[in-house]
């Protein structure tokens, strides 16, 4: 979203923000920005409103978390229908709540609503267990099918999440919802040495890598990665990244030497970060790859590394990765397929180092920031005429 402003901000418009204060690596305010519920700040192409998320430490606590978005909710939502008329909000998903903040922006500001799905909620909480209470699925439901009814477009990362939206409203607002596929910063994740800087400081050597590098949460199936590492003791395993389920993982690896747990790096380190891992994993649970694309997929092909993708045939990954040639893929949740297919690319790195270079070069014309900003500025132009009417 940051570079979808600055793409959109460079093609002359005006925008205004509003986010959360800077909370997500540690689950709690950053230092820095302590003291305040709101922070308003003055740019050279608008404004950035920042409101508190109301995070709580414990991840997995789901009604806790409601209250912190309920609260973040009310906040944005002041702080969002302040101001004149405006040509368009854009309001994106998870969480599901901003749905409803961006329809009554869209109401009091009078701009046409595009409601930006990145990954399909409440589906992928029930696919994990998550969410098992039928009352709290039931009005998760009814908030879903709202949000989408009251948009003027909604768009998804993929076929498959259209597919996935579209059976959920009336065939009459089917043309509502578009594909719009999120973009990957080539120019500044590029491949570069496998022996980083970040390799030293957790203590590996020239040996091989193998890294999942991302949300650390139930959605992934990172059990695979452990069962992994058990097979290929003479490989080291990264898993970089927080979440929900980083405790637990932590206590299943805690005898293994060959696997290093890593946290999220700042920004500008993401290019050596993805450089540090020979081969990258993309695991996701079964019944996920029609309502959630793994955006690292593009910036792992970006860093010109292959891919090892544990996820449902016939989604949007393996479509990725038949495209590109940058990868391979087998069924979600298979551990004896995984190790088979992660040992044949352990034992032919000139395959490895081709299937990196066919998806740099991939990347590079299918997924471009520019493109992406350009087609929101497009939506957005054809959506004017009819919140005129």
């Amino acid at each position: 979203m940051t570079r979808i402003v600055h793409e959109l901000a460079a093609l002359g418009h005006e925008i205004h923000v509003v986010t959360a204060l800077p909370w997500y690596r540690n689950h709690a305010i950053e230092s820095d920005w302590t003291g305040r519920l709101v922070r308003r700040e003055q740019t050279e192409w608008g404004s950035v409103t920042r409101v508190h998320p109301f995070p709580g430490s414990d991840k997995t606590n789901l009604l806790r978390r409601a209250l912190g978005f309920g609260g973040f909710s009310a906040l944005a939502v002041v702080c969002g229908i302040r101001g004149g008329r405006v040509d368009g909000v854009l309001s994106m998903s998870p969480p599901l709540t901003n749905g409803l903040i961006g329809w009554l922006m869209k109401v009091v500001r009078r701009g046409p609503l595009v409601f930006n799905i990145q990954d399909v909620f409440p589906d992928a909480a029930i696919e994990t267990g998550a969410i098992t209470n039928a009352r709290i699925i039931a009005v998760a439901r009814w908030l879903e099918r709202i949000s989408y009814q009251r948009a003027d477009a909604v768009t998804v990362l993929s076929d498959d999440l259209r597919d996935n939206v579209v059976a959920k409203i009336p065939p009459s607002l089917a043309s509502r919802v578009r594909v719009i596929p999120n973009f990957v910063l080539t120019d500044e994740i590029r491949p570069l040495d496998r022996l980083t800087a970040y390799r030293a400081e957790l203590g590996i050597g020239s040996e091989p890598v193998v890294m999942y590098a991302g949300n650390v949460g139930f959605s992934q199936s990172l059990d695979l990665v452990v069962h992994a590492a058990r097979e290929f003791p003479d490989v080291t395993f990264v898993i970089n990244g927080d979440g929900a389920a980083k405790a637990s993982l932590a206590e299943q690896v805690a005898s293994l030497n060959n696997v290093r747990m890593g946290g999220y790096q700042p920004m500008h380190r993401l290019a050596e970060v993805l450089a540090t891992g020979d081969i990258h994993l993309v695991p996701l649970r079964r019944g996920l790859g029609r309502v959630s694309v793994p955006s690292k997929t593009y910036s792992i092909l970006a860093a010109g590394r292959p891919v090892l993708a544990a996820i449902d045939p016939g989604t949007e990954v393996p479509r990725i990765l038949a495209a590109s040639g940058a990868g391979v893929c087998v069924p979600p949740d298979d551990a004896p397929s995984f190790v088979a297919a992660l040992g044949e690319l352990l034992t032919d790195t000139a395959q490895c180092s081709a299937m990196g270079a066919r998806g740099r070069e991939w990347v590079q014309s299918a997924a471009s920031p520019a493109a992406v900003a350009a087609a929101y500025e497009q939506l957005f132009r054809e959506l004017q005429p009819h919140s005129r009417r």
